[in-house]
């Protein structure tokens, strides 16, 4: 099979187009593309997308990601980016491949320089990550890596062949046939993903002990495994998971409906909730509130 074919059968025309315009006077425009994951990759990949913009993000916007709970391989196929995390900076340069490990601290993300930008990422969903990647996650948290110092010359290898391909629909055929390359030498490891599940599907509600009747698994082994596997405990993916559902609403502009009909559900009172928000964005309720961040909302809009 060709590349364009593979492009065709697997860049599918379900995709959803999200673009933002905003900062008129420096004239930047951003798109924000989500990709369509191969059939055999969707339960493991949460999303992919693409993010196209004209140029460094506008100054005044705080360009804050805060987590989401999943692991991210990212190809800047055209331009670099800077992060901020935890008071360490990293660059991915130009046509290099990074992977990003489960994050739980806000990040600060832009361009590396003001010209035109293209990246390519695939977010493995907290369950997803351990079928490609055969390390510790544990030893990524919080950190991002140039791929060749997980996979070696096999990633040397692919970064040739994406920045070979002109069209972006050729780059996202050739990262998904090395997904599913990685993905099928790894086997399943049910009871993971069994208590995965169960905290994504109750967001974040579910407790250790009820995952320990669940199991028969002791909460000290559940959390070795989860240390492994994904980087974080239980308890802490769970924190990661109940703040999406409150950020996923202030990305859709409705935040107003999720402190009134919902906040209750997955925060003890305003103090808990004001400690798990300053923990995500680095920011008090206050300050933020008096922020911009529409480039962050961006990663939360589906």
């Amino acid at each position: 099979m060709n590349t364009a074919t593979a492009a065709n059968n697997i860049f599918g025309s379900n995709n959803t187009n999200v673009s933002a315009n905003f900062n008129r006077q420096l004239n930047v425009q951003m798109r924000f593309r989500n990709i369509e994951p191969h059939p055999l990759l969707k339960g493991h990949i949460e999303r992919m997308w693409i993010f196209e913009s004209s140029g460094r993000m506008p100054v005044d916007d705080l360009k804050l990601v805060v987590p989401n709970g999943n692991i991210k391989l990212t190809v800047a196929f055209r331009n670099g980016i800077n992060v901020a995390m935890n008071e360490v900076s990293f660059t991915s340069k130009e046509h290099g491949i990074s992977l990003t490990g489960l994050v739980d601290v806000p990040v600060i993300l832009d361009v590396a320089e003001d010209v035109a930008t293209g990246t390519l990422c695939a977010e493995f969903n907290p369950q997803g990550a351990y079928r490609f990647f055969r390390m510790p996650l544990n030893d990524i948290k919080n950190q991002i890596l140039p791929l060749k110092d997980i996979l070696g010359p096999v990633d040397k290898q692919l970064e040739e062949q994406i920045s070979n391909v002109e069209s972006v629909e050729g780059k996202v055929a050739l990262l998904q046939q090395f997904l599913l390359g990685l993905f099928l030498l790894q086997e399943e490891d049910s009871i993971f993903e069994f208590c995965v599940s169960k905290i994504i599907s109750s967001k974040g509600k579910i407790t250790i002990k009820e995952l320990e009747k669940k199991t028969g698994y002791s909460s000290r082994w559940l959390n070795m495994k989860f240390t492994d596997k994904l980087g974080i405990s239980p308890k802490n993916l769970s924190s990661v998971i109940r703040f999406k559902q409150y950020y996923n609403a202030v990305a859709k502009n409705e935040e107003r409906s999720f402190m009134k009909n919902y906040f209750y559900d997955f925060y003890y009172d305003q103090s808990h909730f004001m400690k798990e928000f300053r923990r995500f964005t680095g920011l008090s309720y206050s300050g933020f509130e008096s922020k911009t961040n529409d480039f962050g909302k961006l990663f939360y809009k589906e």
